[in-house]
């Protein structure tokens, strides 16, 4: 079923952050129906560097096309601000589209952006924003490919703002709408109840971010139908990774962290080691059935 048939029944969807082919397959194994491959995931574990602009439209494009070579779940792309103007923005939907993307997120903040429950964020206009969405559904190949619409406003024009522009996006063609960290419960049950009768909408949870923290079943019975959790992995990994290294600096060895761990054969196992060895000896057998006899020597032909 594709993101765009599933988002007219059920439950909300849930949509975990992933930043490369290991945590989309992980994540996918666990049985969650999309993905959302979150820039601020690359910016954190590819650059080691906050969310401030740094990641390029190529590397998202290199990360997509390593998630959709390993899973085939539906991929939600954030794309930032499109990397630039309308035209930017173009080249960014058919790159992202091209490389995998189910559906493709465009904020209306300037450049360089930030993430959005950061400070001292600062916005272009609601037209130019406008422009950059219709310039986003113009340039999709399928219908199946959905534009998500995100606005920043809430923290630099206010909650009214915020609304009026996301009906404007919605106006230019979006096929989902992002109103970015509403500051109270009231404010989310007043996104629902303003614009639920537009668009699908989403909603991010940030564990201490601007947004009360809410579970997928209470933003459904608000009327979001996307649910997501973009940095969490990326939070649950560092910990964790913090306290490995600390354990094998004091320890020189892994011994005290052994059961917090896979161990080889283990990890072997998830990734799918012992089947990609099988596949390969298949082809290996293929060609020793198919190889021609060796050709006669001149002596033996004599």
């Amino acid at each position: 079923m594709s993101l765009r048939e599933r988002l007219k029944t059920g439950a909300p969807i849930v949509a975990p952050g992933v930043y490369d082919a290991l945590t989309a397959s992980l994540a996918a194994a666990a049985g969650f129906e999309a993905l959302y491959l979150s820039g601020a995931a690359i910016a954190y574990t590819r650059l080691g560097r906050p969310d401030i602009g740094l990641v390029s439209m190529s590397e998202v494009a290199d990360v997509i096309a390593l998630v959709r070579d390993r899973v085939p779940t539906p991929m939600i792309v954030d794309a930032d601000n499109g990397y630039g103007n309308a035209l930017n923005v173009r080249r960014t939907v058919r790159v992202f589209e091209l490389a995998g993307a189910s559906a493709i997120q465009i904020e209306d903040q300037t450049l360089p952006k930030r993430c959005g429950h950061l400070q001292d964020k600062s916005l272009i206009s609601a037209r130019e924003m406008a422009g950059k969405i219709k310039a986003a559904v113009d340039a999709r190949q399928s219908e199946e490919t959905l534009i998500v619409a995100r606005t920043d406003a809430v923290a630099v024009e206010g909650f009214e703002k915020a609304i009026e522009r996301a009906a404007l996006y919605a106006d230019a063609g979006a096929d989902i709408l992002f109103v970015e960290a509403p500051q109270s419960r009231q404010q989310l049950q007043a996104v629902t109840g303003r614009l639920a009768n537009r668009l699908p909408l989403l909603v991010n949870m940030v564990e201490g971010g601007d947004t009360p923290l809410a579970s997928a079943a209470e933003l459904g019975e608000l009327g979001f139908r996307i649910v997501i959790f973009p940095g969490g992995i990326v939070r649950a990994l560092a910990h964790t990774a913090q306290d490995y290294y600390r354990s094998l600096h004091a320890h020189g060895t892994n011994e005290p962290f052994r059961q917090r761990m896979f161990d080889f054969n283990a990890l072997n196992a998830l990734i799918g080691t012992p089947e990609m060895l099988a596949l390969g000896r298949t082809y290996e057998e293929y060609g020793e059935a198919t190889a021609p006899a060796s050709a006669p020597k001149k002596d033996d032909a004599a």
